[in-house]
């Protein structure tokens, strides 16, 4: 069994305007994977980067949390060199982000495909060389009326939507964690598996 560590590259834009933006869950997603390992952060302004190493549990799995500081449109600038200093290819890259093609609150993982007109992950692909990097995709749903979807991107979740965020967040940890841990295809199965309807009353 090889040390290879995961790059698990939390996309988003640097700053406390963005923080809490539906276009900034990678950060937040990342944030979250910090705190489980008990990690911190630390900026290598050569990488232009936030960087965290650290293990899965007492000996576990390798993995090297990033969140870049390059803003979103050239997030590909940070992590492909950060993935060849730690000779880390793309197979054993994850990619975390915001999904306006997915419900809000759901959480989907898959390896490869386009971009969706998702600019972070269009950065990344062309860095890496190829699409064919896992993403733990974080449900954002489609703006209300005829709302531009860049704008609502940028936009904070509503208040009320913060609980069931908050939660999803945790479940796009868990997915990454799954990844890691268990195997793409396992975790795949697991995550994108459709959920028990609640049943009606009668």
């Amino acid at each position: 069994m090889t040390d290879t560590p995961t790059l698990v590259a939390g996309l988003g834009n640097p700053g406390s305007k963005y923080a809490a933006n539906r276009h900034n869950v990678g950060f937040m997603v990342a944030d979250v994977l910090a705190r489980r390992v008990g990690g911190k952060f630390a900026v290598v302004r050569k990488a232009r980067a936030e960087v965290c190493e650290a293990r899965l549990g007492v000996g576990g799995p390798r993995v090297i949390l990033v969140k870049p500081l390059t803003f979103m449109n050239l997030s590909g600038d940070a992590v492909a060199p950060l993935a060849q200093y730690y000779g880390i290819d793309p197979e054993h890259v994850i990619a975390v982000h915001d999904e306006l093609d997915i419900p809000f609150g759901e959480i989907r993982i898959k390896r490869g495909g386009g971009e969706g007109g998702h600019n972070g992950l269009r950065s990344l692909s062309k860095s890496l060389g190829t699409k064919d990097y896992a993403r733990v995709r974080y449900g954002v749903g489609r703006p209300p009326g005829r709302q531009d979807a860049a704008d609502f991107v940028l936009k904070d979740f509503a208040k009320a939507e913060r609980p069931e965020v908050d939660l999803g967040i945790e479940l796009a940890a868990d997915a990454v964690e799954a990844i890691i841990e268990k195997g793409f295809v396992t975790a795949q199965n697991a995550v994108n598996a459709p959920k028990p309807t609640e049943p009606t009353a009668q």
